[in-house]
């Protein structure tokens, strides 16, 4: 049996932050479990491949969530990382930080320490801003690259559809005023995907007190009476042993990590003792507190030539390749959502309620998988997408075995109360009147097959129950707020009730951020390491 002082299970995007924080100074012994394997494959590399990633299940948990009333009973697919990096290294990479009411809402949950102006300098540390002049700013590690020059020229339409909307501009999603459209961040180096793997775990690979483990699938964590003080894993099916003399820290994501903590005997008494499972700690909130961001496309025919052109032929993706290969530029170097951003569906609202997506490419195709993502139609074409940003519905995720290997059961709740409904009609009201916008008029070819400015708030809803599906940002089941009040963790992400375990990763956000959930993941790995480290 191994004994380290930190063991760190899962080499996500949270993992891989601690990882690095926690060995910096050569002293402390870390080690690292990750189920997945390594990550130098091209079309990880490739920030495009995401595409190709989708359905891989060598890297790709693919995980499919319970038949859900919301959505007229259809199951979603949720593909989650299965490698190092986690879904860092098969996400879409769009950098959003989220509105700084977003943290105050976690404050205000009861996490002191959470509120924007706790975490700000934290984003601040640890980004490496590369602006689209080149121009630099911060030396953290993760490179976040501001590609707006490379962007097809189709979004000009967008943009000024925006303006003629009324809808408010910004030139940085993440910065002093984040509200408004314009050009998604994304987090690239020099035209590659820098993943956490890349920016965080890699460089601290060298140090010999930092041990990672691929292949590795923990199996429960282990406990001395109600201390946490090891793992259980298997790996090359040989089941191992190792133990921590300070913490165990569990940043599995927001499947996996309430998975295990069931697993180790911690969650709903009776779900447990139901599969023939010890109860160390009953807390029906494990696994509760699930939200995620629900989106839908648009999709159009354009008067013009966009990015169907160049992915859709063989003489297209040869140049585009050839371009990437030798200039690390062009539509490989970016992602598909190149514009878009946070903005108010209405008037009177306090603060952004939609995130809009504008992508230069259009592929028929829906979220639940009946064909390859990113197959480009066979004529100009674009998307316009949304999702309501701060839904209130709450689902869970339970353990449907005591088999380790054997996918929990996860029940979004999408659409689960009046207010989420509400948010899906404003968003597409919205995307209906820029379609209808003298600017986008011009681009859009004919009537699209789904016109929300045409349909009835019935055939709206229907067509969004009907098409719609995860934006991939799952978090909330293992939830940060006080014992009495529905947590699972407290504000410096120790779980209630035991010693010596700590949950790092989306699964403890008190509510889901206004954005993408990669950036405020980051953070959080990146503040909790510093609590960890200061013995609090």
């Amino acid at each position: 049996m191994d004994s380290f002082d930190y063991i760190v299970i899962g080499a996500g995007t949270a993992g891989c932050v601690l990882a690095d924080r926690l060995s910096a100074d050569g002293q402390k012994r870390v080690l690292l479990l990750e189920a997945g394997g390594s990550d130098r494959r091209f079309w990880i590399r490739t920030p495009i491949g995401y595409g190709k990633t989708f359905y891989d299940e060598s890297v790709n948990w693919k995980y499919n969530t319970e038949p859900d009333a919301g959505l007229g009973g259809r199951r979603s697919y949720w593909p989650r990382g299965k490698v190092l990096g986690g879904s860092s290294a098969i996400n879409a990479m769009v950098y959003c930080r989220g509105l700084p009411g977003d943290f105050d809402d976690w404050r205000a949950a009861g996490n002191p320490g959470w509120g924007w102006a706790d975490v700000a300098p934290a984003y601040r540390q640890l980004e490496r801003r590369v602006g689209a002049d080149g121009t630099v700013q911060g030396d953290g590690p993760l490179w976040v690259s501001e590609r707006e020059p490379e962007c097809h020229p189709v979004k000009r339409h967008f943009l000024a559809a925006a303006r003629q909307l009324g809808l408010p501009a910004t030139a940085d999603l993440n910065g002093p005023q984040p509200e408004g459209v314009g050009a998604y961040a994304i987090t690239t180096r020099r035209g590659l995907r820098c993943s956490a793997a890349d920016a965080f775990l890699r460089p601290a690979l060298g140090r010999p007190n930092l041990t990672l483990r691929t292949g590795a699938l923990a199996q429960r964590i282990l406990f001395e009476g109600r201390r946490a003080v090891g793992v259980a894993y298997l790996q090359q099916g040989q089941l191992r042993r190792a133990t921590a003399t300070v913490e165990v820290l569990l940043a599995g994501g927001a499947v996996n990590s309430p998975q295990l903590l069931q697993l180790s005997g911690i969650g709903p008494g009776p779900l447990l003792q139901g599969l023939g499972l010890a109860v160390l700690q009953h807390n029906p909130a494990v696994g509760g507190g699930l939200q995620d961001h629900l989106g839908i496309n648009y999709l159009y025919r354009a008067t013009e030539p966009t990015l169907n052109g160049t992915l859709g032929s063989w003489r297209g993706r040869l140049a585009a390749g050839l371009r990437f290969v030798l200039q690390r530029a062009g539509p490989l170097s970016l992602s598909v959502n190149q514009m878009g951003g946070l903005v108010r569906s209405g008037p009177g609202l306090e603060r952004p309620d939609t995130q809009l997506y504008f992508s230069p490419l259009s592929y028929s195709t829906d979220y639940v998988g009946r064909r390859p993502l990113l197959r480009p139609d066979p004529w100009p074409g674009f998307i316009l997408g949304l999702n309501p940003c701060r839904p209130t519905s709450t689902g869970r995720i339970d353990i449907a075995s005591p088999d380790p290997a054997q996918p929990p059961r996860i029940q979004p709740n999408y659409l689960g109360t009046a207010a989420d409904v509400a948010g899906v009609l404003a968003g597409a009201r919205l995307i209906g009147r820029l379609q209808q916008t003298p600017a986008l008029r011009a681009l859009i070819l004919g009537a699209p097959a789904v016109d929300p400015a045409a349909l009835t708030d019935d055939a709206l809803l229907d067509d969004f129950r009907t098409r719609s599906g995860t934006v991939y940002h799952p978090c909330g089941s293992c939830r940060m707020a006080p014992e009495g009040q529905g947590g699972v963790v407290d504000a410096a992400l120790r779980v209630h009730g035991v010693q010596g375990l700590r949950v790092v990763d989306a699964s403890v956000f008190p509510n889901i951020t206004s954005a993408n959930t990669q950036a405020p993941t980051v953070m959080l790995a990146w503040k909790a390491a510093g609590l960890i480290l200061a013995g609090r």
